[in-house]
Order: structure tokens, then C-alpha cells, then sequence
């Protein structure tokens, strides 16, 4: 994914995404650095509240997906400094979400 994908910066997030043969759909992973958050219980309270606002937003990404005829995998990695307030979280997967759906959409032009 890392190698062969595409990625783009949106702080306090990376995204890591491709597009793959494999007929999955819609797939996400979540991350979090040891090297900005030593303790696990931090860097699992990241990815917790990561998840969740993945959960509650990611229908139309799956629709736009499906629309499109393609199988997503996706890696959000957290590289902010402080740990994240989940309101905020909440609003900043949004926008990734919308901008993921954008670059579904453009590739699907791209490649009709």
C-alpha cells in the first residue's frame, strides 16, 4: 500500500490509499506514531476515535466506491503532536472523506 499507492496530507492526517484488483470494496486501516505517542493507551485512544469517525461518515464513500466500479483500500496515519479531541476528529474525517470521494470520482472519469 505504502509502495504502490498514492497518499496525500490533510493535519493531523496521512492518507494512503490504491486501488485494488481483489474485489473488497471499501477497506480502511488506522495508525498511529510511537514516535510522537510512546504510551499504547494513547496511541489507542487515537485510533479508537479514528475509527469512529470513519464508522459514522463512510457511507457515501462506500456508495461513490460502489458507483464507480472500484475497490478501495485506504490507511489513515495520525502524525499530529497532541492527542485529538473527537469533535474535531469528527470534522476533519469529513473532509478527508469528501476529498476521497472527489479523487474516486476523478479517476473514474479519467479512466472511462
Amino acid at each position: 500500500m505504502f509502495n504502490g499507492g498514492r497518499s496525500f496530507t490533510f493535519p493531523p492526517y496521512k492518507i494512503n490509499y490504491f486501488y485494488t484488483q481483489t474485489p473488497i470494496g471499501l477497506q480502511a486501516g488506522f495508525g498511529a506514531s510511537t514516535r510522537n505517542f510512546g504510551r499504547a493507551v494513547d496511541r489507542n485512544r487515537i485510533k479508537r476515535i479514528s475509527r469512529e469517525a470513519y464508522r459514522l461518515q463512510k457511507e457515501s464513500l462506500k456508495k461513490s466506491v460502489e458507483a464507480n466500479n472500484k475497490n478501495l483500500a485506504v490507511f489513515f496515519i495520525y502524525i499530529g503532536k497532541e492527542l485529538p479531541v473527537y469533535h474535531d476528529a469528527y470534522k476533519r474525517m469529513g473532509s478527508i472523506l469528501e476529498k476521497l470521494i472527489q479523487i474516486t470520482d476523478e479517476n473514474n472519469i479519467a479512466h472511462t
